[in-house]
């Protein structure tokens, strides 16, 4: 190792130490590197492990090389990975240095000279593997939704705490994609709309499918490793529907469907506005009003396995503190986005646009100068991955931390459990707790396939 690896790693060591509990938020603190602001040199450049290199990782593989040199990916599907190091290697800052290829990640973490690593698997192998590279030593940057179930948010929470890494969960709404997202919280936080009432969250429904046949599994795709903790089931594909890679999003055994897929960046900016991502807060209740599953449901499970099994079609009526109504929905009127509606006035906001009177107002009479900027402390939003890179550095929270999400991502999967028993469910944010319903609350976690449990 050089002594400049030498120097860096005893700075990232002791600015990690001196700072474990990281209890302020990075929107807090100091402004993120701007887009066109890089690494200052090779040298002072982070070491970077790649793991789960999927279509996903084609935007934040090359986004995190721009801040660090990646010297090893790691993917079960073989293809993957070498598509993966061949990018690696064509990237302008890596200067044709070719990465290691693992289908092991623990060979990724087992690395000592690696000091950061993006996880960007399928949903159900998230918590694992961000749990044992914090514990390992290294900072991360996790794709969205975290985590298959709220036990594992619990976990990583924990495991956040003790080790002190900094870690950035990919819900980009809060920087470079949601720059509307943040006017629409700076309008409610300056009164414009009064009170807020009431939010109707539509992150559209999941796709359907025929029964999908058994197949032979792909060369190069280690089936086994890639179902993990998820029973042993056989592989199917029919054309583009597969149980598989990029559609693993419409299997419970995977992820949560569209609830947790664009929940966790709708359902995130909705509770921002009305602060309640923070500790001891978030949702009161959820109640299931309508629901559709493309299959038969049995005491919450599937009873057919050849086919996509998510809700395709819901409304999910979620209340917060202060009798604050979030309607979760597969379609309204409006389209995807969310739609704030307070005492006095309305509007929708999404990836595109900002719509109603509220917004219109606007050109008459502004928001002050600062409202947006004083969301993050009165510091410039900047890029999600530049954000992430920063706050390496300054051993603070980046702006899309694990512990927010995880009041999110709660509500979700609080959703999830509340369709797939078909009845409402309260919830206690302090305890972390479904109350009096003992059944419901074993939903918490899931059964693991031994040798591959989330531990802490």
């Amino acid at each position: 190792m050089h002594n400049n690896q030498h120097t860096r790693r005893r700075f990232l060591q002791s600015t990690g130490a001196a700072t474990a509990a990281m209890t302020t938020p990075y929107f807090l603190s100091k402004p993120a590197i701007a887009d066109d602001q890089k690494a200052e040199s090779k040298n002072d450049r982070p070491v970077l492990g790649c793991i789960g290199t999927g279509s996903r990782w084609g935007a934040v593989g090359p986004g995190a090389m721009n801040f660090a040199d990646c010297v090893a990916v790691c993917d079960v599907d073989a293809n993957h990975a070498a598509s993966a190091a061949a990018r690696v290697t064509k990237h302008k800052k890596q200067s044709g240095k070719a990465p290691e290829i693992h289908e092991d990640y623990r060979k990724v973490l087992d690395r000592k000279d690696i000091d950061i690593v993006t996880i960007v698997t399928t949903d159900h192998w998230h918590s694992k593997i961000a749990i044992e590279a914090m514990q390992a030593g290294k900072d991360v940057y996790c794709e969205k939704p975290l985590t298959l179930t709220i036990e594992e948010g619990k976990q990583i929470g924990k495991v956040q705490k003790e080790t002190g890494r900094v870690f950035q969960v990919g819900t980009q709404q809060r920087t470079e994609m949601g720059r509307r997202f943040l006017q629409a919280i700076a309008m409610i936080r300056d009164g414009r709309i009064g009170d807020v009432k009431k939010m109707t969250v539509d992150i559209g429904g999941a796709p359907t499918c025929g029964a999908i046949p058994v197949v032979d599994v792909p060369s190069g795709l280690n089936w086994e490793k890639w179902l993990g903790q998820a029973p042993l089931v056989d592989y199917r594909r029919k054309e583009k529907n597969t149980r598989c890679h990029y559609e693993f999003r419409w299997w419970y055994e995977y992820s949560g469907g569209k609830l947790t897929d664009w929940g966790a960046h709708h359902v995130d900016i909705a509770q921002w506005a009305i602060e309640q991502n923070g500790p001891d807060q978030g949702v009161v209740s959820v109640e299931p009003i309508e629901v559709h599953h493309p299959v038969d449901f049995k005491d919450g499970m599937p009873v057919q396995d050849d086919r996509y099994n998510t809700s395709d079609k819901f409304v999910i009526k979620c209340m917060f503190p202060g009798g604050v109504e979030m309607n979760i929905v597969s379609h309204s009127s409006d389209g995807n986005g969310v739609l704030f509606e307070g005492s006095e006035g309305r509007f929708h906001v999404s990836r595109g646009s900002i719509k109603g009177k509220p917004f219109e107002d606007l050109k008459e009479k502004p928001l002050p100068e600062n409202a947006i900027t004083e969301l993050y402390g009165g510091k410039q939003p900047s890029s999600h991955m530049g954000n992430f890179f920063e706050c390496v550095k300054t051993r603070e929270l980046p702006i899309s931390d694990v512990h927010t999400h995880h009041r999110a991502l709660t509500t979700c999967h609080l959703s999830n459990i509340a369709v797939r028993l078909g009845r409402a469910l309260k919830w206690d944010s302090k305890a972390q707790q479904i109350v009096g319903d003992d059944a419901a609350n074993a939903w918490q976690t899931r059964q693991q396939r031994e040798g591959y449990e989330v531990k802490v």
